[in-house]
């Protein structure tokens, strides 16, 4: 079947690396999808409503969840054909996993990759309920040929001029791991249309794009699965001719909630003078710890905001107690005693592998990775307006 050539959802032009504004689609792309706010990690487990969200393509529109089936098949023994209340009856995993999204920090890279426009916010921690996937790929009996498990979700669109539905693969040996399970409750509830009802996947320690939702087809090949969202987006690139590194584990990353009060517009924090609580949250992939947080406050020239001097002095955070789950986040505070003037803020995590936030960011084509150190400059006021004043 010939397609018209002219048609720029299939055949769109080159896409190119953008300065300061976003354009329109990178709006309308924001108001498709949702990120924590900042003030929400004080939770240990965020609020459904407060996850962060990414979808592709559109929210599909799947079976009730009596009509609906997960089929497995490709180099198995035993191919099934599973409704919710089969996978039901397998032995029930529970656990608290940090998700975030592959993208997070892209916006604050310059040039930028005209994409979902993150800041920071691409993350949240949610307590999963189902299953354990290997459990699941065990009953098939899989061919000792199998080497990859292709993982196929109801949503279907165009990316880059490819229709296709969204597919992601893991090794056998990774989807085996006791911790990758098959999700259909979150936060103690049936899974709502936008986390991927009736059933997800859930890969904790990944970046965000392997935990496949609307989840329909699990397939074992002995062959490299090279769709779309495999092969082409998720790869770290230095240039457009850079082969590329699979994204797959999350890089270590604090952030901190963003102290004081809010200007509406612009979000600069303005906060009044004295003892001030510090907090937020570190975490890492592949189940690593967390060992510490350090803190640095960088004095600021008022009128310019350049640096009254260069060199940071890092101040060890507080740890709370080591998280119950191994995929799940840890939190983080600090008392500053705040005096007046202009300040950036500035928090950085190691886990426990060693690997330490980078002060700056380095650089991916796609805006991938970043895990540079947070900053966030705050007014520090001798005293503020009483609301009962004004």
């Amino acid at each position: 079947m010939k397609t018209n050539p002219d048609n720029p959802v299939l055949y769109p032009q080159e896409r190119k690396h953008a300065g300061d504004y976003f354009s329109a689609s990178e709006v309308r792309l924001a108001n498709r999808n949702a990120g924590i706010h900042l003030e929400m990690l004080e939770h240990d487990i965020t609020p459904i409503g407060m996850h962060y969200l990414l979808s592709h393509f559109d929210i599909p529109s799947v079976p009730a969840k009596e009509m609906w089936r997960l089929d497995i098949g490709g180099l198995v023994a035993q191919p099934q054909s599973l409704g919710l209340s089969d996978l039901e009856s397998y032995p029930a995993l529970d656990q608290a996993v940090t998700l975030e999204c592959a993208g997070n920090g892209r916006a604050l890279l310059r040039p930028r990759w005209p994409n979902m426009p993150w800041c920071l916010e691409a993350v949240g921690t949610a307590r999963w309920g189902g299953t354990s996937l290997g459990q699941i790929l065990a009953q098939a009996a899989p061919d000792e040929r199998a080497t990859t498990v292709v993982f196929s979700g109801a949503d279907t669109g165009v990316d880059a001029g490819h229709l296709h539905r969204y597919e992601r693969a893991l090794s056998i040996e990774d989807a085996m791991q006791e911790e990758v399970m098959l999700a259909w409750r979150i936060n103690e509830q049936p899974l709502p249309p936008q986390h991927g009802f009736p059933l997800r996947l859930v890969v904790p320690g990944w970046y965000g794009m392997a935990s496949v939702k609307w989840l329909q087809k699990i397939t074992l090949t002995d062959q490299p699965f090279n769709g779309h969202q495999q092969a082409n987006t998720y790869m770290y690139r230095q240039s457009e001719d850079d082969p590329g590194l699979p994204v797959s584990r999350i890089r270590v990353r604090s952030l901190m909630i963003p102290p004081g009060l809010p200007d509406y517009l612009t979000r600069q924090r303005v906060l009044e003078a004295g003892e001030t609580h510090l907090m937020g949250r570190a975490w890492s992939g592949a189940g690593v710890d967390i060992s510490r947080v350090d803190i640095a406050i960088q004095a600021l020239d008022s009128p310019t905001g350049e640096a009254l001097h260069a060199d940071l002095e890092w101040l060890p955070a507080e740890m709370s107690d080591a998280a119950n789950d191994r995929f799940s986040w840890r939190g983080w505070h600090h008392t500053w005693h705040a005096s007046p003037g202009r300040y950036r803020l500035y928090c950085r995590a190691t886990d426990s592998a060693g690997d330490t936030q980078p002060l700056d960011a380095r650089w991916d084509r796609a805006g991938l990775g970043n895990n540079a150190v947070q900053r966030i400059d705050v007014w520090v006021e001798e005293q503020l307006p009483r609301l009962d004043e004004q």
